[in-house]
């Protein structure tokens, strides 16, 4: 089977961002923090991003991320490639325990997002797969055993026939509506057609 290639996270470019960025700001580089961090010998992550925040400033965001990577450089999450690894781990660990049948499917989704424009990118998380342009547009998670859900940010689109109301997207989710497919030929035309329309709805004003 060829492995299927994965886009980095908008989130890990942010943090790469202000991780490049830091020295200039804070006076330290993120290591030079992380060092200091260590020093301190404080007992948990809790204590250590409360440090943070209450002796130097930093807002939680960027106090976690300090403390995370003082401590658990394995899971940082503003390095792409090793957010790459994860991606391509987390996406093996979705399949698994009666899951297997449902990778076909989504890799057949895969297939029709990477046709919908180089701007569209997949970068999976640890519980389900979400579908990158300007925002999240959709997202397939391996709901249950019998089913995987694709859920779309659409607007102005009725509820009906194979579109259905996601039961557990909030008010102020975008993801309100959810097609579920159990079998590759259910990635067909109509299913191209909510894709194509959610990534043209989510495209630079």
């Amino acid at each position: 089977m060829a492995k299927i290639k994965f886009d980095v996270h908008p989130s890990v470019a942010m943090i790469k961002k202000w991780t490049d960025e830091l020295p200039a700001k804070s006076g330290r580089s993120l290591d030079q923090w992380a060092d200091l961090v260590r020093r301190q010998d404080l007992p948990d992550r809790k204590s250590r991003t409360t440090w943070l925040k209450a002796t130097h400033g930093f807002g939680a965001n960027h106090a976690w991320w300090i403390a995370e990577y003082a401590y658990d450089k394995a899971t940082w999450d503003g390095d792409p490639a090793i957010y790459l690894k994860q991606a391509a781990d987390y996406v093996e660990a979705m399949f698994v325990k009666g899951k297997e049948w449902q990778r076909p499917i989504f890799e057949a989704v895969h297939r029709e997002v990477k046709k919908l424009g180089k701007d569209a990118k997949v970068c999976p998380c640890k519980t389900m797969i979400p579908f990158y342009r300007r925002r999240e547009f959709a997202h397939v998670k391996p709901a249950t055993k019998t089913r995987l859900e694709l859920a779309l940010a659409l607007v102005d689109v009725p509820f009906k026939g194979r579109l259905k109301k996601n039961p557990r997207a909030r008010d102020d989710d975008r993801h309100h509506h959810l097609v579920e497919l159990a079998d590759v030929k259910d990635v067909d035309a109509e299913v191209v057609k909510w894709l194509r329309m959610a990534y043209e709805a989510d495209a630079e004003k």
